[in-house]
């Protein structure tokens, strides 16, 4: 008899935002004349650059044609893309990768879940409290997380709360802490905004390579940094022997529906005397067929000259947005963070609501949608997620929903 990966039935409930999708769905069947305003999932809303658009006509005009046309890719990236993000995306901040350290696929988050796969089965994890939900349901499908808690908490996660009293920074595990052999790390941080300093990236650099961890590092968000703040791993020294990082196009130049990432797995990067950039290779190769040659160049269309003027526009309108947020919630005397550095505001909760019982206030009287700071971890209870991926008209409209019902 076939068996299930009894992994999975551990699982609470459904995905975070499938649960606001379905209480969105419920809410406009029931009033279609409202009008709804979504800021909760992370969407964006700008139509792709006009360099972006113009190359993959040309992809598509390539395919038509016998000479032109592209079948299987080679599964790690094509040489043009890879090479464009090593000159333009890490020339830029001084970092040297090599293109063959550069692994193309169709998404952060797809990569963030799978790299997993190269890891010991029963590794040690760490994660940021509040955290982004699919860090710790991938290693709960895989077996990492242990058993879930009423608290909220998987028993076998080292969580790493990230408060206000902290700035929203996770603090190194004390000495009397077991070291966590893979620790996961995103900044600008997706939910709370929060960004981290050299100096305190330095010291993760240093925890991870005195401990033997690797540190999973998502910077889909870099793009919104406006301060001087790293936007890389790689900008600290030492990171190339305990750091693999994950990159976006999805926020950066509005992939979000034509789906393109990339992960960086250093050749120095070493467990064992066995290389990690050797073993994502062979995985990425076996079950991964590569992003589409459309996709692609599409990528590569972003690193021109004009196409990073143009995302850089897109960037600033949504940045602008998250200073609207943030600047219409702070004139309203709420506690605000985030939206600065990253496209996300994150804000405790009035009135001392629930993170939920806020969701329904804001969706049943102000036709708002914003997430719910419990779906991202039992310290995200009490707090609540804005993004400013909307339009400038309809961030505007909901700010003063908002400022109207309080």
């Amino acid at each position: 008899m076939a068996r299930i990966n009894e992994n999975y039935t551990r699982l609470p409930g459904s995905y975070l935002f499938s649960d606001i999708a379905k209480r969105v769905s419920a809410f406009t069947t029931a009033n279609p004349d409202r009008s709804i305003i979504r800021l909760g999932i992370g969407d964006v809303t700008r139509p792709l650059a006009p360099s972006v658009i113009s190359a993959l006509h040309q992809a598509v005009a390539e395919q038509a044609e016998s000479a032109t046309f592209r079948g299987y890719g080679p599964e790690l990236g094509y040489d043009f893309l890879r090479q464009k993000i090593a000159d333009v995306h890490y020339g830029r901040l001084g970092v040297k990768i090599e293109t063959d350290e550069i692994f193309v696929s169709d998404g952060a988050k797809s990569d963030t879940g799978n790299i997993g796969d190269i890891f010991a089965a029963d590794s040690t994890v760490a994660v940021c409290d509040p955290v982004y939900p699919v860090y710790v349901d991938t290693n709960a499908m895989a077996g990492r997380a242990g058993h879930y808690q009423s608290s909220g908490h998987w028993d076998r996660i080292l969580y790493l709360p990230c408060t206000q009293e902290n700035g929203f920074i996770p603090e190194i595990p004390g000495p009397h802490v077991p070291a966590p052999e893979l620790i996961y790390l995103c900044f600008p941080n997706n939910p709370t905004g929060s960004t981290i300093s050299a100096i305190d990236l330095r010291d993760w650099v240093d925890y991870a390579r005195r401990n033997g961890s690797v540190i999973f590092y998502d910077a889909a968000y870099e793009a919104y940094i406006t301060e001087d703040l790293p936007h890389s791993i790689y900008e600290i020294e030492g990171a190339r022997e305990c750091a693999i990082e994950f990159c976006s196009f999805s926020k950066t130049a509005g992939f979000t529906g034509i789906r393109l990432g990339f992960t960086v797995v250093p050749k120095e990067l070493r467990i064992g005397g066995v290389a990690l950039n050797s073993l994502w290779a062979r995985r990425q190769s076996t079950k991964f067929n590569g992003a589409s040659y459309l996709t692609q160049r599409a990528g590569e269309a972003v690193y021109s000259e004009q196409g990073q003027k143009e995302i850089r526009e897109t960037i600033a309108y949504y940045q602008d947005n998250a200073r609207v947020i943030r600047e219409g919630l702070l004139a309203m005397g709420w506690s605000v963070f985030g939206g600065k550095n990253a496209p996300y505001i994150w804000l405790k909760t009035p009135q001392n609501l629930s993170s939920w019982g806020f969701f329904d206030l804001l969706l049943n009287k102000a036709g708002v949608v914003g997430t719910p700071g419990s779906g991202f971890g039992p310290a995200g209870e009490g707090y609540f997620r804005l993004t400013a991926f909307g339009s400038a008209e309809n961030t505007a409209t909901a700010i003063e929903r908002i400022r109207t019902l309080f």
